[in-house]
């Protein structure tokens, strides 16, 4: 059985001095907490699909990623708690016949049948979203989708509850690969606060138009409280320059929380250098969402 996520996750006010000393607060989101099997923002994007494959009766999940992918061996895990069949299309065909790296042999542990495929066709079908298969209930690449967005709704929804004063003088901050996150985080935020979204990979503008699109295809309309900023994906996707993992450790150990490189150091970088470079007003109350763990082996993980 699937055990269920506990909710809501803990909101945890951090003493942080430089930011305190440029008038910004800074608190922590600890979605890395939802779930032991599907953390962080996996756990909120599938949940709702999780219920529509169970109410249609799908006799399992089809999804999309590359060899270190999160979102595969989180899907891995829901499908195996909900007694479903899963498939994971892999970007690589060369993959098939190579050794099982930590992430792939986690996924094939948890009962997914893994189909690797050449890169081009990868990309081709990861642009439509997938392509339908046997009933299976098929989830895009990251697993961003109009049911995900109000999955992700729910962070905010939740932080409301947490500070019951949310409004103009927040920034709710999370990291950004395929923008289903930040999607719902700013359509359910109340008026007046705001969502920023660090880009993870470099040079990818067009993040905007998926933010954009998801919005409309979720709720029919699109949002005007939210941002991407490109400045701190720091070299490129899965990147981990030595700067960042400095600030990533220091992080650690000024306060006893475990930081995911790949995404949640490069939203935390970001706060902390847009409040030195002045561009976070004094008073700024700002909520990092922490989307998941620390990797427990070596590689990738997508988002």
């Amino acid at each position: 059985m699937l055990s269920p996520a506990t909710l809501p996750t803990p909101l945890t006010v951090l003493d942080e001095p430089a930011l305190a000393r440029l008038g910004v607060e800074l608190r922590l989101k600890r979605d890395d907490l939802a779930h032991p099997a599907v953390p962080g923002n996996k756990w909120r994007k599938l949940a709702p699909n999780l219920e529509r494959a169970v109410a249609e009766g799908a006799p399992g999940l089809l999804t999309y990623g590359g060899a270190y992918s999160t979102h595969i061996r989180a899907v891995a895990a829901a499908a195996q708690g909900l007694g479903l069949a899963s498939v994971g299309v892999i970007r690589g065909e060369e993959l098939a016949q190579a050794p099982r790296n930590w992430s792939l042999r986690a996924a094939e542990a948890a009962g997914m049948a893994l189909e690797f495929v050449p890169r081009p066709l990868y990309r081709e079908l990861a642009a439509r979203g997938g392509e339908p298969r046997e009933g299976f209930l098929v989830l895009p690449e990251g697993g961003s989708n109009a049911l995900a967005v109000r999955g992700a709704a729910v962070v905010a929804a939740e932080l409301a509850s947490q500070l019951p004063d949310l409004g103009e003088r927040d920034l709710v901050c999370c990291p950004v690969g395929t923008g289903g996150t930040l999607a719902g985080i700013a359509a359910g935020l109340p008026p007046g606060a705001r969502a920023l979204g660090v880009a993870v990979l470099r040079g990818e503008a067009y993040l905007e138009r998926e933010v954009a699109g998801l919005h409309r295809a979720a709720y029919g309309r699109e949002f005007g409280n939210w941002r991407i900023h490109h400045g701190y994906h720091g070299g490129g996707y899965g990147k981990v320059p030595a700067e960042l993992e400095q600030f990533a450790a220091g992080f650690e150990r000024r306060h006893g929380v475990p930081v995911e490189r790949r995404y949640v150091a490069k939203a935390l970088s970001a706060v902390y250098g847009l409040a030195t470079a002045g561009e976070l007003a004094a008073g700024t109350r700002v909520t990092v969402v922490v989307t998941g763990l620390p990797d427990p082996g070596d590689g990738l993980s997508r988002s």
